[in-house]
C-alpha cells in the first residue's frame, strides 16, 4: 500500500476533477486545488462534492452497465455465458494473491478526496447547515467506501486524514479491527443523517438516500456477524439489526406521500427498471439517464448477448397461490414455456417469457440454449423512448437505492431480532407481493425444504419465517447486485460451488419457446447426419427454421453444453464440468490483497485464509 499511497499523495486532487468540470479550469489555471485557493465557500464545497457522484454505480459518464449487473454474475442468480465473474474465477482457484486486482491507486485516491475536503472544511464560511449538508455528504461517500472494503476484505486501515509523504507511521500502518472500521463507518453515517437534507429529488443525495445506505450497511453488518461465528462478534450482531429498523422506519413513515410500492402486476415491478423513475414514488435515489445531455448506459446488452439467468432463481419464485412451485412433483422436468405458467408475475419481469419480441426484432425472440435457455429482461425495455436497440443508447434510469428494498431490510432485521409479526409482514413483505397478485405471507407458512437445505444455518422459532424473507428478498431484487453480498453476509458460501443449470430437455429433438406450439430451437448430439434422428418427423419447413445447438462438433469434440442426464437433463456448462467450483470457508467469503501491496507494507494481514 505505500507505492499507492505515495503515488496517490503525488497527483493533485484536481485531476480527477478537471476533466469533466470547465469551471474549475477558468477558476484554477495552474491546475491545482489548494487549501488556500479553494473550500472558501459553499459554492466551492458544492462543485467539489458534486463530483462524488461518479463514484456512484452505473455513473452515466462512465457509459457503464446498469447498477447490480455485473455483480449477480458469479452467483446462484447466474446461468452460462461469455462473461467470466471474479467470484467464479475465486472458486476454480484462479485468484490469489499474485493475480488479484483491487486495493489500487484509484480506490485510495477516493478516499484521499474525502478526507481533503474534510481537511479544510474547517475555513469554510457561509450558512452552518450549509456547510454541515457538504460535510454529511463527503461523511456519505467516505461510509460507502469503507463498507465495500469491509465487504471485500474484512478490515482495512481507517483514514480519517490525507496522509503525507513522510508520515511513515501512517503509510505503514496495518489494518483496524473490523469493530474499529465499521464503528467508523456507522459514525460517518450518523452524520450524514443528521445534517444531509430532505429533500424531494432522486437523483441527488438526501436524508433519505443517507438513510437507505445506513440500514443497508446494518443489516449486513448484522448478519454477517451473526452467521460467521468465527469472528466471535454474535453478541453485537442485535445492535445493527436494530440500526437498519430505525432507519428503514425513518423512511417508511414518509409513505405512501414521498415513497411508495408503485404500480401493479408484472408491468408495475419491470417499469422500475425500465424507463424514467423521476416521479416514480419508488425511488429514493436513481442514476439519472437522459439521452438528450448525452447521458445512456449499456443496458441493451441485457437481453442475451453475453449472459443467461439460472434454472435455480427460476426455481425461487411461488406460484400465485403463494406456495413453492418446486412443490409439484412434475416441476423438475417442465419444459420452458410450462415452466412460467401460474408464477409469480416478476419471474417473467426478470427472466424472459415465451413470445417475448423485443424492439429489434418483429418475431419472438428465441432462446440461446448455449448459455442456458434463460435470457434476463429485468433493465430491458421495449420503449423505444429509451431503447434504439444501439449498444450503449440506452436512456432508462437505473435505481440505487428504492423503497422495495427498505422494506425488506425492514422485514428481516425484524424477522433476525425475533420481532417481526404479521402486521409486520402486511406491512413489507405482503406490500411487495401485494403488487404483482401473489397470495400474501403468513407467519405460519410452511417450511420449504429447498430453502432449508439451501441456508442450513436458519434456526430457531422463526426460521420458517426467515427462510421466506431470504426467497422474498432474491426474487424481488435479482439483477440488482445484492445476491452476492447476501449469500456472503448469510455465510451461504457453499451455494456459489454449486454449478449452474438451464431449462429442462426430456431428450434430444426440438421444443417450441415462443408457446405458438411450433418446435423452433433444438439441442442434437452432434452435426452428423445419424444425430439428427430426433428431428427428422418434423415437417420439413419447420425442421429448415430449427436453430440447433450441438452437444458434440464434426469432431467429436465438446461444445459449451451438455445434459445433466446423458441424452436429457438439464442444460449444463462443460466449463463447470472441466472447472469445478470449490467454496473453502471463510476464505472465499473474502478477497486477497495484491501481493505487491504486501511488499511494500509487510504490516498488513491478509484476511482469514489468505494468511
Amino acid at each position: 500500500m505505500k507505492n499507492i499511497v505515495k503515488t496517490v499523495l503525488n497527483i493533485a486532487v484536481v485531476c480527477l476533477f478537471l476533466s469533466c468540470n470547465d469551471d474549475f479550469l477558468q477558476k484554477f489555471p495552474e491546475t491545482r486545488i489548494t487549501g488556500e485557493n479553494f473550500f472558501n465557500t459553499v459554492q466551492d464545497l458544492e462543485m467539489y462534492t458534486n463530483h462524488f457522484y461518479e463514484y456512484l454505480p452505473g455513473d452515466p459518464n462512465r457509459r457503464s452497465y446498469a447498477h447490480g449487473l455485473r455483480e449477480d454474475l458469479g452467483t446462484d442468480n447466474y446461468g452460462g455465458g461469455q462473461s467470466i465473474a471474479e467470484t467464479e474465477n475465486l472458486l476454480r482457484g484462479v485468484i490469489t494473491p499474485e493475480t488479484v486486482g483491487g486495493w489500487s491507486k484509484g480506490l485510495w485516491g477516493r478516499l484521499r478526496n474525502f478526507n481533503y475536503m474534510l481537511e479544510n472544511v474547517h475555513k469554510t464560511e457561509g450558512p452552518r447547515d450549509d456547510i454541515n449538508h457538504q460535510i454529511g455528504l463527503a461523511k456519505f461517500f467516505r461510509a460507502w467506501f469503507y463498507h465495500d472494503l469491509i465487504k471485500r476484505y474484512g478490515n482495512a486501515p481507517w483514514y480519517s486524514t490525507t496522509i503525507q509523504t513522510n508520515d511513515e507511521a501512517l503509510l505503514m500502518k496495518k489494518q483496524d479491527p473490523r469493530t474499529l472500521v465499521v464503528d467508523s463507518i456507522m459514525q460517518d453515517l450518523d452524520y450524514a443523517v443528521a445534517h444531509i437534507r430532505a429533500g424531494t429529488s432522486r437523483s441527488r443525495i438526501t436524508k433519505s438516500a443517507a438513510l437507505a445506505l445506513m440500514a443497508r450497511v446494518a443489516l449486513y453488518e448484522g448478519s454477517f456477524r451473526k452467521y460467521h461465528t468465527y469472528l466471535g462478534l454474535q453478541s453485537t450482531a442485535n445492535a445493527y439489526f436494530e440500526k437498519a429498523i430505525w432507519a428503514t422506519e425513518q423512511i417508511m413513515a414518509l409513505s405512501p406521500g414521498q415513497y411508495d410500492v408503485t404500480g401493479s402486476g408484472a408491468s408495475g415491478y419491470a417499469v422500475i427498471f425500465a424507463g424514467d423513475l423521476t416521479n416514480n414514488r419508488e425511488s429514493i435515489l436513481h442514476m439519472d439517464f437522459d439521452r438528450g445531455l448525452g447521458k445512456t448506459n449499456s443496458g441493451a446488452e441485457i437481453l442475451d448477448r453475453t449472459w443467461n439467468l439460472s434454472k435455480n432463481l427460476a426455481d425461487t419464485y411461488l406460484k400465485m397461490d403463494g406456495t413453492p412451485a418446486t412443490n409439484d412433483p412434475d416441476y423438475a422436468t417442465k419444459g420452458y414455456v410450462e415452466m412460467f405458467e401460474d408464477r409469480d408475475p416478476r419471474m417473467r419481469a426478470t427472466i424472459m417469457p415465451p413470445g417475448y419480441v423485443p424492439t429489434t426484432q418483429l418475431l419472438p425472440h428465441l432462446i440461446t440454449l448455449d448459455m442456458g435457455g434463460l435470457p434476463q429482461v429485468k433493465y430491458y425495455t421495449n420503449d423505444v423512448t429509451y431503447n434504439w436497440g444501439l449498444w450503449s443508447a440506452m436512456a432508462t434510469d437505473f435505481p440505487i437505492f428504492r423503497y422495495g428494498e427498505i422494506l425488506l431490510i425492514h422485514a428481516e432485521a425484524k424477522a433476525e431480532l425475533g420481532t417481526i409479526d404479521q402486521p409486520e409482514l402486511d406491512r413489507t413483505i405482503n406490500r411487495l407481493r401485494g403488487r404483482v397478485g401473489v397470495a400474501p405471507m403468513t407467519m405460519d407458512v410452511p417450511i420449504d425444504p429447498v430453502l432449508e437445505d439451501q441456508y442450513p444455518d436458519v434456526s430457531g422459532a422463526l426460521k420458517n419465517v426467515i427462510l421466506e424473507i431470504r426467497r422474498e428478498r432474491r426474487v424481488e431484487l435479482a439483477c440488482e447486485g445484492f445476491r452476492g453480498d447476501d449469500i456472503r453476509r448469510w455465510a451461504a458460501g457453499h451455494l456459489l460451488e454449486r454449478a449452474p443449470e438451464g431449462i429442462y430437455f426430456a431428450g434430444l429433438g426440438a421444443i417450441d419457446c415462443t408457446g405458438d406450439g411450433t418446435p423452433n430451437v433444438a439441442i442434437l448430439r452432434s452435426p452428423s447426419e445419424a444425430d439428427k434422428a430426433p428431428i427428422l418427423g418434423l415437417p420439413e419447413d419447420v425442421q429448415e427454421a430449427l436453430v440447433i445447438y450441438y452437444l458434440f462438433d464434426a469432431n467429436g469434440i465438446e461444445t459449451a453444453i451438455y445434459l445433466s442426464d446423458g441424452d436429457k437433463g438439464n442444460i449444463r456448462f462443460v466449463r463447470d464440468k472441466n472447472l469445478p467450483r470449490t467454496f473453502i470457508s471463510p476464505k472465499y467469503y473474502y478477497f486477497p490483497i495484491p501481493l505487491n501491496q504486501v511488499r511494500d507494507n509487510p504490516n498488513l494481514d491478509q484476511p482469514p485464509g489468505w494468511e
